[in-house]
């Protein structure tokens, strides 16, 4: 009986922290839409890892965004289409290429973070601090147990 119980918790937590994740991403992706920036969420991701780090391989951008190597080809592709992003030859290796923000990509981190600062506002509203930290904890123990 109680195993049952267990499972069921189990269940249903991996059931709301997908959910809360799918909402989150829709939410803001109508946000970034509404305002008008002409980005995606998974767009947004990889600029904003690209201003922390200036100069990252596709390879890097995918283990920090935790994306597969083909959708940070496929978003890549799209940013530089976009003029926000540009790949540049590798000085170590001319094979490789690093991919770099552009002035017009600096600029758009500029333009959505106001957005992103209104988004986090409204998804954390009402959670106290201990609450938030208690949750970070929390999913961050999930993360480690998941490791590979």
């Amino acid at each position: 009986m109680m195993e049952s119980l267990i499972l069921n918790k189990t269940e249903i937590s991996g059931l709301v922290v997908e959910r809360t994740a799918k909402r989150m991403k829709q939410c803001f992706q109508k946000m970034l839409k509404d305002a008008g920036t002409d980005i995606t969420v998974d767009q947004w991701v990889i600029i904003h890892e690209l201003h922390r780090n200036n100069t990252l391989s596709q390879f890097e951008i995918a283990k920090l965004t935790f994306k597969d190597a083909p959708t940070v080809t496929r978003i890549i592709d799209l940013l530089c289409k976009k003029g926000l992003t540009k790949r540049q030859a590798n000085k170590e290796d001319r094979r490789k290429f690093d991919i770099i923000l552009t002035k017009k990509g600096t600029r758009k981190i500029e333009e959505v973070q106001p957005i992103v600062q209104a988004f986090r506002q409204q998804a954390w509203a009402n959670i106290s601090e201990r609450k938030m930290n208690q949750l970070v904890e929390t999913l961050d123990l999930v993360f480690k147990n998941l490791e590979e």
